[in-house]
């Protein structure tokens, strides 16, 4: 079997299984509207493991945007110290997130929240047979984007998508400015494959820095994972302007540092990105507003802001696979993991 060979199937596949997903949300929008429309609830909560934690950040941020009380904790938190999360005599809406929907972590988490009668579930899976999506009131199901590979890549983005479109529900806008974005992710892989590439099999780089704010911290945080896991690679994810608070010092001739650009603080992550540059590092900027970086990848402009931080991740993964065939790994199979953590003494 090659290496790699299912990570890149599914990468590639994304923009029909974005559409998949956008499918899956509209299976759900009626029985939504109505729930939403109830007023069940006055705090959002998002919870998942590894990866979908680092979904459940974006989409906190997504959440308080719109004006929605919303935090994000990973499951383990939620488990372990529910009565720092869940307040007393508050009304709740916990979004669960799980790509297998049989993360111990998650399940234990999701069984007690609902034990308290704290409020209504929503889980966003990949498995529509999945423990998690059987005791949730509402469940938004992406079966097509199961993976053979252990490293999550089109589960994520699918998920997240799905976490855009409710967040974008909640907030009251028009769910339908996300259509475009299956076309933009097949332009993105097609337009920056081979910078991707190039930069992934550039040997003189030997360290990651993902840096991103707001809603794009977690994405920072998944591009910083998806390097680790698929590559072994020294890779950190930080907020933009936090970097030059000590982390910057570790940047040198051997540093990428890529800047995920938001468009209302564009001005001084760019800076942050020029400092770096000067520093020494190679720099890559991915953005809807972009300066005069050494690498730069264009998200489309026409996009609401809320409907852009998957478009951030498919070159991203990328990135992380092309680093690890060229260091001989197999983006498969990464080094002591499994698809999915089962624990029996949680």
């Amino acid at each position: 079997m090659v290496a790699g060979q299912h990570t890149l199937r599914e990468i590639l596949s994304q923009p029909d299984v974005w559409t998949e997903a956008l499918t899956a949300f509209d299976a759900e929008n009626s029985l939504l509207q109505s729930w939403l429309a109830s007023g069940a609830f006055d705090h959002v909560i998002i919870t998942g493991c590894g990866s979908t934690y680092y979904l459940a950040l974006t989409a906190a941020r997504l959440l308080r945007q719109a004006g929605c009380h919303a935090v994000a904790c990973p499951a383990s938190e939620l488990l372990l110290h529910p009565e720092s999360i869940c307040l007393p005599g508050q009304r709740y809406l916990l979004l669960s997130v799980s790509r297998s929907g049989t993360t111990t972590e998650t399940l234990r988490a999701q069984e007690q929240f609902k034990a308290t009668q704290a409020g209504s579930i929503v889980t966003i899976t990949c498995d529509s047979s999945s423990p998690l999506a059987q005791r949730a009131d509402v469940v938004i199901a992406i079966d097509a984007a199961q993976e053979k590979s252990v490293a999550q890549t089109r589960s994520f983005s699918s998920m997240l998508v799905a976490a855009q479109q409710l967040a974008a529900l909640i907030a009251g806008q028009d769910i339908a400015a996300s259509r475009p974005q299956p076309a933009f992710c097949r332009h993105l892989l097609e337009r920056y494959g081979d910078l991707a590439r190039s930069l992934g099999e550039n040997g003189g780089i030997q360290k990651f820095f993902f840096l991103g704010s707001d809603a794009l911290y977690g994405i920072a945080c998944e591009a910083m994972l998806k390097m680790k896991e698929m590559s072994l690679s020294y890779s950190e994810a930080y907020h933009t302007l936090e970097f030059r608070h000590g982390p910057m010092s570790m940047v040198g001739e051997d540093s990428l540092v890529i800047g995920l650009i938001s468009p209302e603080a564009a001005r001084q992550e760019h800076r942050v990105l020029k400092e770096m540059a000067e520093m020494g590092a190679t720099v890559l900027a991915i953005g809807q507003e972009l300066g005069a970086h050494q690498h730069q990848v264009a998200l489309p402009a026409d996009l609401p802001a809320w409907c852009t931080p998957v478009l951030y991740l498919p070159v991203l993964q990328l990135l992380a696979y092309h680093r690890a065939i060229y260091k001989g790994c197999d983006p498969d199979q990464p080094h002591q993991l499994s698809a999915v953590v089962s624990l029996d003494d949680i």
